[in-house]
C-alpha cells in the first residue's frame, strides 16, 4: 500500500478530506512569530490567531477589548512564521456583530493586512447576514458555537453551554445553518460531549472541539495553557504538556543569580 501524500499546505480542501478519510485535526492558538514557527515545524495543522490574545497575551479579564488592528497585528506575525498549517484570524468583538456591511469590511482588512487564510466568528443565525456577506466576497469563515466568549456578560458564566433541550436543538440548528450557508468548519466550546459528537456526525465540514469531547473531527486548546505556562486556569478539558511555567522560572532566576554572582558572563562569553 502506498504511503499516504502529506499536504505541503493546509487548506480547507485538506481539512474536508481529513473529516471524509476519519484522520483527526490538530489546532492550536498562535499569537506571536516565534511560537508560529516552533508550532509549524511540529505541523500543527490550524493555528487560530485567537481573540483569546486579549488574555494571554495582554492581560485583559474577557476577550471583548482586543481591537481589530491588534487582531491584525498578531496575525501578520504569525502568517509571517508558517509554511504549512492554515491561519485562522479570530474576528474580535464588535466588528460584525448586527452589521454585515461592517463584516464584511473588516474580513477584508484581515485578509488583506495579515495575509491569513480565514477568519472565524462566533454565533449562529443572528450573525447569518454578515456570515453570508463575508463568503460572498470568497473569505473561508469558521464557526464557533457553544460556550461564546465575546458574549460572556450575556451569559454572566463561564460554565458548560447547551446542557438545556431548548439550548441544545438551537445549538444543532444554529450548526446546520452555518454549514448551509458555506462555512468550512466548526469550533464546538465546552459542550456535552454526547451533543458534540451529534453535530460531528450531522454536518459533512469538520467540527472541532474545545471541552467537546472526542466525538469530533479535531481538538483545539490555548498553546499557553497546554504548556502549562498559565497556573490560574485549569478546566477539566485542559490536558498540560508541559510545565513551562516552573522550567522558565527557573531559568530566570539562575539568569539573575549568575548576573548578581558575576558568574555571567564568563570569560568565554566575552569579546
Amino acid at each position: 500500500m502506498a504511503a499516504k501524500k502529506e499536504p505541503k499546505k493546509i487548506t480547507t480542501q485538506v481539512l474536508f478530506d481529513m473529516k471524509q478519510n476519519g484522520e483527526k485535526i490538530s489546532m492550536l492558538t498562535a499569537y506571536d512569530y516565534t511560537m508560529a514557527r516552533i508550532l509549524d515545524a511540529a505541523k500543527i495543522d490550524v493555528l487560530l490567531v485567537g481573540d483569546s490574545a486579549s488574555n494571554v497575551m495582554a492581560g485583559h479579564e474577557t476577550t471583548l477589548p482586543i481591537t481589530l488592528d491588534q487582531m491584525i497585528y498578531h496575525a501578520q506575525s504569525v502568517v509571517r512564521a508558517v509554511d504549512r498549517a492554515m491561519v485562522v484570524v479570530d474576528m474580535p468583538f464588535g466588528t460584525y456583530q448586527g452589521n454585515s456591511k461592517k463584516a464584511l469590511e473588516s474580513a477584508i482588512r484581515i485578509m488583506k493586512e495579515s495575509g491569513g487564510h480565514a477568519v472565524k466568528m462566533e454565533g449562529g443565525e443572528e450573525i447569518a447576514e454578515s456570515v453570508e456577506r463575508i463568503l460572498s466576497a470568497g473569505i473561508p469563515v469558521m464557526g464557533h458555537l457553544g460556550l461564546t466568549p465575546q458574549s460572556i456578560y450575556k451569559f454572566g458564566t463561564y460554565t458548560v453551554r447547551a446542557r438545556e433541550k431548548a439550548e441544545a436543538e438551537k445549538l444543532l440548528r444554529d450548526a446546520e445553518l452555518l454549514e448551509r450557508l458555506g462555512i468550512f468548519a466548526l469550533v464546538l466550546e465546552k459542550i456535552p460531549a454526547a451533543l458534540a459528537t451529534q453535530v460531528a456526525q450531522k454536518l459533512k465540514i469538520p467540527v472541532i472541539g474545545i471541552g467537546a469531547g472526542s466525538g469530533v473531527d479535531g481538538q483545539v486548546l490555548v498553546t499557553q495553557d497546554m504548556l502549562g505556562m498559565n497556573k490560574d486556569f485549569s478546566p477539566r478539558f485542559l490536558r498540560r504538556y508541559a510545565d513551562l511555567y516552573t522550567e522558565m522560572k527557573t531559568a530566570f532566576e539562575r539568569y539573575r543569580d549568575d548576573v548578581k554572582s558575576g558568574d555571567f558572563p564568563n570569560a568565554s562569553e566575552q569579546y
